[in-house]
């Protein structure tokens, strides 16, 4: 019997997503994704999250666990003139996995200007030192 060649759903998986979530479709299953950027730098991890048009005392979370750093935020926009309203909400969040030398006892966050910046220190790096194993017999 002949089969027909299977391609990998792992490639168009993610084009399909981008397909349905562009802002033709406006179809967001997930929540809405946080633009985000990182590096390192002096010694620290350092992330950027792009939340604008939001108030951080009430809108934002940012947590730490196992490993990883969580960013949530509520967004809630309103405008009204005098013969039309419109309003427009939503959750946004994002999830990134820290460095293995992340000290989650060291972490800031500061929102200026529509961005979040959070940043956590990093433990010195050990280099691992070679060392001969005993092969049992």
């Amino acid at each position: 019997m002949n089969l027909p060649e299977r391609r990998d759903i792992r490639f168009t998986f993610p084009e399909l997503l981008a397909w349905m979530e562009s802002p033709m479709f406006g179809f967001r299953p997930f929540g809405q994704i946080v633009r985000v950027e990182d590096y390192i730098a002096d010694g620290r991890y350092v992330l950027r999250a792009e939340l604008p048009g939001i108030d951080p005392d009430k809108d934002v979370e940012v947590t730490v666990d196992g490993g990883m750093l969580h960013i949530r935020a509520e967004k809630t926009r309103k405008s009204a003139e005098p013969h039309r309203s419109e309003f427009a909400y939503g959750s946004l969040s994002r999830t990134v996995t820290l460095p293995a030398t992340a000290r989650t006892d060291d972490v800031k966050a500061v929102y200026k200007g529509g961005v979040l910046e959070v940043s956590v220190g990093l433990a010195e790096e050990k280099k691992a030192e070679g060392r001969r194993i005993t092969v049992e017999h």
